[in-house]
């Protein structure tokens, strides 16, 4: 078991803080966007960037080749359905995409968009890391989290539709 502090600032300790959420157990801030019998998407609003969305497997495993081929393909389809929500709803041009198998939580994908401000952390997959802490560290307050809450509810309304 792992303590482990939410964005709310609640602790919680779980074996595994993924499967913590997709099954239910932990409330992400915002509450769940989408959710199938395979995958469930949502944001982790410590970092309060408008459209963030971490897309990860109810079933618990690590890597892109455990994909089964129901699952592969309800993958792509939700990738492409939350991007084209992200674009129609949000009127996110760009989004980076970040999945990591070397990580301590089961297979999950990061979707962060891309803003003007993001600029001045460069334009490679290393500028992720120093966004994502800027935001966490600069941008959380009460505004910014009421206007992230607005967009997961607007982005949960068209992946519903």
């Amino acid at each position: 078991m792992r303590k482990i502090t939410l964005a709310n600032g609640h602790t919680v300790e779980v074996e595994c803080l993924s499967c913590a959420v997709t099954g239910g157990l932990v409330e992400p801030t915002g509450g769940v966007i989408y959710e199938d019998e395979y995958f469930h998407t949502h944001q982790d609003v410590a970092y309060p960037i408008p459209g963030l969305v971490i897309l990860a497997s109810k079933r618990h495993f690590y890597c892109m080749d455990e994909l089964n081929e129901e699952e592969s393909h309800r993958y792509i389809q939700l990738i492409r359905k939350i991007r084209e929500a992200q674009r129609a709803e949000l009127g996110i041009e760009h989004v980076y995409y970040f999945y990591n198998e070397d990580t301590s939580h089961h297979f999950h994908l990061w979707m962060v968009p891309r803003y003007d401000w993001m600029k001045q952390f460069g334009k490679s997959v290393e500028s992720l890391r120093p966004i994502l802490l800027h935001a966490r560290n600069s941008m959380n307050d009460g505004e910014s989290i009421k206007y992230v809450i607005n967009c997961i509810e607007r982005l949960r309304k068209a992946l519903l539709s």
